[in-house]
């Protein structure tokens, strides 16, 4: 399994949302864009690291970043994992496991003998869909640099206004 890497084009999606409506990437063109992929909601790594997302989304705001969150959980999961920590991004069900294999984010086993569950990890990509940063992690424990980020998004702010 490869790792999308900086430069690349971000590969097309269609996910099934927390709201039961399909969402493709191709809709978050011409914004830049944060791909949040992580193991299992309501587990406590994955919860505190979108809770502190969700209270930092003026951030994402002010760099005007849309931000999504993909794990292979049901969209059943998702909404009220959404509902329950007042999630105010999209979060999108990667149920059959096919977007985290295609950006190279899918462990093998996780726990318990978990298969295919996302691997915690980030990509930002730019208004043409291309990936500016990416950071797959191996353990699960750990959570993205946010301050890399958000960083990579101002980078892409300051190229436009230039």
């Amino acid at each position: 399994m490869t790792i999308l890497k900086i430069g690349e084009k971000a590969p097309d999606f269609t996910l099934i949302s927390s709201e039961r409506k399909p969402v493709s990437l191709n809709e978050y063109k011409g914004k830049p864009t944060v791909i949040l992929f992580y193991p299992g909601a309501f587990s406590g790594v994955c919860t505190t690291e979108l809770c502190s997302v969700r209270d930092d989304i003026s951030a994402y705001n002010d760099l005007n970043a849309e931000v999504i969150g993909i794990s292979t959980d049901t969209f059943f999961t998702l909404a009220k994992f959404k509902e329950l920590n007042k999630l105010t991004f999209t979060l999108l069900s990667d149920y059959n496991k096919e977007v985290n294999a295609q950006y190279g984010a899918k462990y093998d086993t996780w726990i318990e003998g978990m298969k295919g569950n996302a691997k915690r990890s980030a990509f930002v990509l730019d208004r043409e869909g291309i990936i500016q940063y990416a950071e797959v992690l191996d353990n699960a424990l750990e959570n993205p640099n946010f301050e890399k980020i958000k960083e990579t998004l101002k980078q892409i702010n300051a190229v436009v206004k230039a």
